[in-house]
């Protein structure tokens, strides 16, 4: 007698979720639509085979976990404190906002204050899933606009751990029979107890051992003990925030995957994970379907179509406005609106704690599970729209560019520099004060002003992307430099570099031996680790001062 129940799910999952996002995708329509209709047909409320509704959310947890650890590979504290200004302000504000407008519905629907409130939180939230899926697709997850997107979800995931530890205490107040103000102040103390000795922990403690156990198990040099290492960290530390301090399975892998980061084998724990990653997302997706009950859309249609406008159009005009009010540019402003302007994981837990309490009639579940669908389906094709504008302004950009000359025939011999981060700023600073002619490639809208403001020609764009590339002139230049962090973009650039002009020469920045050897092994002819020329610069600085000082030489730091 065989138990087939997750075996069964993961066969139909995957199955289907192969079959209808091929088909989406020769309907030239974003594979998320085929892996939602193969959750529907999965689902109770469809004829033929039906998935055990238990063990799917589970495995879309999973999906969750690992994506979200793969974020903090790739997102490090530093970034996180960085955009906290914009995150924090952003989130809250979008979530009152939004939360209000589903408080409005839920009165106009004749429901009570407290399933208003429930039913306009749930709507006010993004999918964590959905977000980094678009953000990894379009390479953004290391821009200054990824960052943002990713701390405005880590805000939403911690509201979100808040009330749903708050809920239950506040039943009777919701309800309207009253509450305990004590009770209510004691869940809140302990909440917020609960997820500050969370991070604590996390920071004082995780961020020494964990590393320490990946390099020692590295040091095995076995690679299967290293995959499962990585997953049993990921999915350990997953679990037990999640069950010793309250805190979300995502926020947990988040946090396991930021102190990863401080390793130098980070970007192989990464690649270990990504099939992974990739699959178990696949069913969060086809989970979400089989939670749906198409009936609703003919039933009742205005008001699915009203919980739809809410969660699509309350969200990116929050999102939007707020971005704006704190100075964020058009470009940033419009792809945080429509990043977060579709709603999750975190809304169907929240749905379902509230019809499990009484609070939210089901009938609200069945809304908010439409409204989580269809957005989920709209939001990948206002993304392709936001691609064909981002696309015909970088056009319209270089058009501008070449008329104005901002690459003359006549510069060559110059040195491409990639990115105009604070490395790339200051590198340029030294080579142009001393008359080295300079051609700058940028992605981030402030940074190309910021470097044409300094007056250095500057192409805008991601120099991953070939035809960005090219606009630079890299046939005509003498050397590229390469200031940008992320090794593994590094090295695809550095590969189409050397197809350009084999005989460029190439220096990029590495974080790590590691990197070094990525970026050396994809045709860089130096690679420069920020901490090995630092140690260098104090030895030279002790080598310069009596008693040491001699004929005493370093070898070359890279």
């Amino acid at each position: 007698m065989h138990h087939t129940s997750l075996i069964a799910i993961l066969v139909a999952g995957f199955g289907l979720a192969f079959i209808f996002g091929a088909l989406a995708q020769r309907l030239r329509m974003s594979p998320l639509v085929g892996y939602l209709v193969a959750g529907i047909i999965a689902g109770p409320f469809t004829p033929g085979f039906v998935g055990d509704q238990t063990l799917a959310p589970q495995l879309a947890e999973i999906g969750v976990i690992l994506l979200m650890f793969g974020v903090g590979l790739h997102f490090s504290l530093r970034d996180l404190l960085e955009v906290k200004s914009i995150a924090v302000p952003g989130a809250i504000a979008q979530i009152l906002f939004v939360s209000l407008l589903g408080w409005g519905l839920a009165r106009w629907f004749g429901w009570d204050n407290g399933a208003g409130l429930v039913f306009g939180l749930a709507l006010s939230v993004a999918s964590t899933v959905v977000v980094l899926r678009a953000l990894e697709e379009r390479r953004l997850l290391d821009t200054t606009r990824g960052r943002i997107a990713v701390g405005w979800l880590i805000v939403e995931d911690l509201v979100m751990v808040l009330v749903l530890v708050l809920l239950p205490a506040l039943v009777g107040m919701l309800k309207g029979d009253g509450g305990d103000s004590v009770g209510v102040l004691a869940a809140l103390f302990t909440t917020l107890f609960k997820v500050g000795a969370f991070i604590a922990v996390m920071l004082l403690v995780g961020r020494r051992v964990v590393p320490w156990i990946l390099e020692r198990v590295a040091g095995t040099g076995s690679r299967e003990l290293f995959t499962l290492c990585v997953l049993a960290i990921a999915l350990g530390v997953a679990f037990g925030s999640a069950e010793l301090f309250g805190v979300s399975f995502a926020l947990g892998a988040f946090f396991a995957g930021l102190l990863l980061n401080e390793s130098e084998f980070s970007h192989q724990a990464a690649n270990e994970t990504l099939p992974l990653r990739d699959a178990f997302a696949v069913l969060f997706f086809v989970s979400v379907g089989m939670l749906f009950d198409p009936t609703i859309l003919l039933e009742q249609p205005l008001e699915v179509i009203a919980t739809f406008v809410i969660v699509v159009g309350g969200n990116a005009f929050a999102a939007w406005t707020v971005s704006r009010l704190l100075g964020k540019q058009h470009s940033t402003a419009l792809l945080l609106a429509i990043s977060l302007s579709q709603i999750g994981e975190f809304s169907f837990i929240l749905a379902g704690l509230g019809v499990q309490l009484d609070v939210l009639p089901k009938h609200g579940q069945d809304l908010i599970l439409a409204g989580a669908l269809l957005s989920i389906i709209f939001n990948p094709l206002m993304m392709r729209w936001l691609d064909r504008r981002n696309a015909g302004a970088a056009r319209r950009e270089r058009q501008r560019a070449d008329a104005e000359g901002v690459i003359p025939d006549t510069v060559t011999g110059h040195v491409l520099l990639v990115g105009y981060g604070r490395v790339g700023r200051e590198l340029a600073r030294v080579l142009h004060g001393h008359g080295v002619p300079l051609v700058v490639i940028d992605g981030e809208d402030h940074l190309v002003d910021r470097a044409r403001a300094d007056g250095l020609p500057t192409v805008r764009g991601n120099a991953v992307n070939e035809s960005v590339l090219r606009e630079a002139a890299p046939e005509r230049a003498h050397m590229a430099l390469l200031a940008i962090p992320n090794a593994l973009e590094a090295g695809e650039i550095i590969a189409t570099l050397r197809r350009l002009n084999p005989a460029m020469s190439i220096v990029a920045r590495g974080h790590s031996d590691i990197e070094v050897k990525h970026l050396l092994d994809h045709g860089a002819d130096a690679a420069v680790m920020a901490e090995r020329e630092l140690a260098h610069s104090f030895a030279e600085m002790v080598l310069a001062t009596p008693p040491y000082r001699g004929d005493r030489h370093l070898p070359p730091a890279c």
